[in-house]
């Protein structure tokens, strides 16, 4: 199973504390390193120093990493216009030499809308939909032609459709559990389908209505199977205390709904979800400063995986 981190920086983290996990991670041999997309801290986190921009991060990271791959678990539809997510993500995708993945969503946190004065619009499934159409629309429009969409939400006339991503086609990431509509998107547009923090079972189930979809729209069965797990590992039981302590959470509930445990119960879940048809797994790792968790995890989960 391919191993990637997934990090929450709203929780608090600096660009300079992201910045090390994801050379940790590059170093550690994971293949990708992923952020969430949002502006407000939840729970009880302080949310210090205050939270920092994806796309601007990524960015930064792409001129600051060499190999892993870099995205969003996943990007807030609702916090960009579509054709303005377009450029970003090409350009960071340019600025890393092709190693940029984008994973979008329609945004679900309503209070961070509120805080920093984002509009939170009805519809938002629909709103993304129409998204999909115009992100990879605007990718995959040949160099000198342009790009038109009248939808009922967004409307482009004559776009350009520059610049274009380093790579083609450009790696798009769907995820969510919902039982019609999710699948559909994910058939039309995606080139991986992520399952968030959802049980074995319900990740396997999901999996088959993806494969559903894809049959129903004609589409070979070539899709990248993920799912979102929270991760906490320790050599001993002692260890793995520790870092549920320092998440708030209890052992128990983390080895119920995560990745957690010894490294011999941790790849024992994972290859759990293995079996339901993940191909890869993204650890989110709340303890931004502990750097040790993700050598944990690398030197002796990710061997029992092979």
């Amino acid at each position: 199973m391919d191993l990637r981190i997934m990090i929450e920086p709203q929780q608090g983290a600096s660009y300079d504390t992201q910045l090390r996990l994801a050379l940790a991670a590059e170093e550690l041999g994971f293949s990708g390193f992923f952020r969430s997309d949002h502006y407000l801290a939840m729970g009880d986190a302080s949310g210090l120093p205050g939270p920092t921009d994806a796309w601007v991060t990524l960015g930064g990271l792409a001129r600051e990493t060499g190999t892993i791959r870099l995205g969003t678990m996943v990007t807030a539809g609702m916090f960009r216009l579509p054709g303005v997510l377009a450029i970003q993500v090409a350009q960071v995708d340019q600025m890393s030499g092709g190693r940029v993945e984008l994973g979008l969503g329609a945004g679900w946190f309503e209070a961070e809308h509120t805080a920093y004065g984002i509009p939170f619009p009805e519809q938002r499934h629909a709103r993304l939909a129409e998204q999909l159409d115009i992100v990879t629309g605007l990718w995959a429009t040949p160099v000198g032609e342009t790009f038109s969409y009248d939808g009922r939400h967004y409307t482009l006339a004559d776009s350009p459709a520059l610049p274009k991503p380093a790579q083609s086609p450009m790696p798009v990431i769907v995820g969510g559990m919902g039982r019609t509509r999710t699948p559909e998107l994910a058939a039309k547009h995606a080139t991986e389908f992520n399952t968030p923090f959802a049980s074995v079972e319900d990740a396997a189930a999901q999996f088959e209505r993806v494969r559903s979809a894809l049959a129903a729209a004609g589409r070979s069965p070539g899709m990248v199977f993920s799912s979102a797990v929270t991760a906490c590992v320790g050599k001993d039981d002692a260890e793995v205390a520790r870092r549920a302590a320092a998440q708030g959470r209890e052992v128990a509930e983390l080895k119920a709904n995560g990745v957690a445990g010894t490294p011999a119960e941790a790849a024992e879940k994972l290859r759990r979800y293995a079996g339901a048809g993940a191909t890869r797994a993204y650890l989110q790792i709340m303890d931004m400063a502990d750097l040790d968790h993700l050598a944990v995890i690398a030197n002796e989960v990710r061997p029992q995986l092979t």
